[in-house]
């Protein structure tokens, strides 16, 4: 998928399949919102007002408070691509989400999803 093409995929369609795959894994939707707001900066409600409008992931990410200063520790692959060594920014922070919510079902410890 290209860079326009992930970047204009809808947040608010994506969001309740993080929730989903978090879920069937026995973990929560609190936990989700808490590395999505831990990574964007979203307080709890902005995050709540982003899953109720139609949003796009470059809007998404384009309005966020701050990327976490912390986020260029996460590491690892993402559809067989190193997050680390993906080059656009945009791309990169969908990716960075992509492989917290995944470390979030493989039941990694919040604290260390949040690279405490």
């Amino acid at each position: 998928m290209s860079t326009r093409e992930i970047s204009k995929l809808l947040f608010t369609t994506v969001y309740p399949l993080y929730v989903q795959k978090a879920e069937r894994k026995n973990r929560t939707k609190e936990e989700v919102d808490t590395i999505i707001c831990w990574l964007t900066g979203y307080s709890r409600e902005q995050l709540s007002h982003h899953t109720a409008v139609k949003i796009d992931f470059q809007s998404f990410f384009d309005q966020a408070p701050g990327i976490h200063p912390n986020s260029s520790l996460i590491k690892g692959v993402v559809c067989g691509i190193r997050v680390e060594d993906i080059q656009e920014p945009i791309t990169q922070k969908i990716r960075y989400l992509d492989k917290l919510i995944d470390e979030l079902a493989k039941g990694k410890a919040i604290d260390k999803i949040l690279r405490r």
